[in-house]
């Protein structure tokens, strides 16, 4: 069997083709040069290199070898890089996909995680929807996402770390913000600012359900995409709308919550995914966490 320096030996020699060169290259002398490659062609029992006093020329075998030697050379290099990073599990860079949503809550959540029990991994942000996290966990550009995911969403290990109702926003002088408990049919003809029907979108579908099931139609003025820019048409009294309870935690003037009453009980889950296998070993240990505490949530 063959060892990596002799490998390291053989490319060398096979990419200067002269072996005076490639012990500078390797800051090593010729001899030891020599007996690794004399030693790799004994291992394989074949010759790699034609030497003559002028040149150094790689043999048919040696041509087809070099290919294999750099191939296996870049997952011996891969192999160590895993190693290491796996000896210190308690250091390193956690990239964190989110959605907007998940700023009201799970991102001071995530970051008070890391600060208690990981305080030497470093996070990075990347504010995506969840199709585009899903992309980038594919690419390897996060390492986790949080978001709503919509059914069916495949390639990824999935774990719910929080639920909430929807609640009424509306201006803080609105006729519904006297009530402390509210029904669908009390939106009745009042402007009612709706989401998009976004593809994925999570809580446009609930919605659907929750006035289907009260057969009601409340009175859209404004579709919007994201529960930001609903707040904002809030505040300036646009309408009302229905928002996650998380959405209390923005800082919005003139605007109040109200609790709703909805026969269908629609609840938005808030899950972390990522891929079975990501070798950022910082990983497991955040995660881990991350459920704990939505599970003590």
């Amino acid at each position: 069997m063959f060892e990596i320096s002799q490998l390291r030996s053989f490319i060398a020699v096979a990419s200067e083709l002269h072996f005076g060169r490639a012990a500078v290259r390797l800051h090593i002398t010729q001899p030891p040069l020599s007996r690794q490659v004399q030693a790799l062609e004994d291992a394989l029992g074949v010759k790699l290199f034609t030497r003559t006093s002028r040149s150094v020329q790689l043999t048919t075998a040696g041509r087809a070898f070099l290919q294999e030697a750099r191939r296996l050379m870049e997952q011996a290099e891969s192999a160590m890089v895993v190693a290491r990073r796996a000896a210190d599990i308690d250091s390193g860079l956690l990239t964190i996909g989110l959605i907007g949503a998940a700023t009201y809550h799970v991102l001071p959540r995530v970051v008070a995680i890391a600060r208690r029990s990981l305080p030497h991994i470093e996070l990075a942000f990347r504010e995506l929807s969840t199709a585009e996290q899903l992309d980038a966990l594919a690419l390897h550009q996060i390492d986790i996402g949080l978001g709503r995911l919509p059914a069916g969403a495949r390639g990824v290990v999935t774990r719910r770390i929080s639920r909430e109702p929807l609640v009424l926003a509306a201006p803080h002088d609105h006729p519904l913000a006297l009530s402390s408990q509210l029904r669908l049919q009390d939106l009745g003809d009042h402007p009612f600012i709706a989401y998009e029907p976004d593809p994925g979108g999570v809580i446009h579908g609930l919605l659907e359900a929750a006035f289907a099931q009260a057969h009601f139609s409340p009175n859209v003025v404004q579709r919007i995409r994201l529960t930001q820019t609903a707040l904002s048409l809030v505040s300036v009294g646009i309408g009302v709308a229905l928002v996650p309870q998380t959405a209390q935690h923005a800082c919005f003037a003139n605007v109040v919550f109200r609790s709703m009453i909805i026969d269908t009980n629609p609840k938005l889950d808030m899950h972390a995914f990522w891929r079975e296998d990501s070798v950022n070993p910082v990983l497991p240990s955040f995660r881990d966490l991350l459920i704990a505490d939505g599970e003590s949530a």
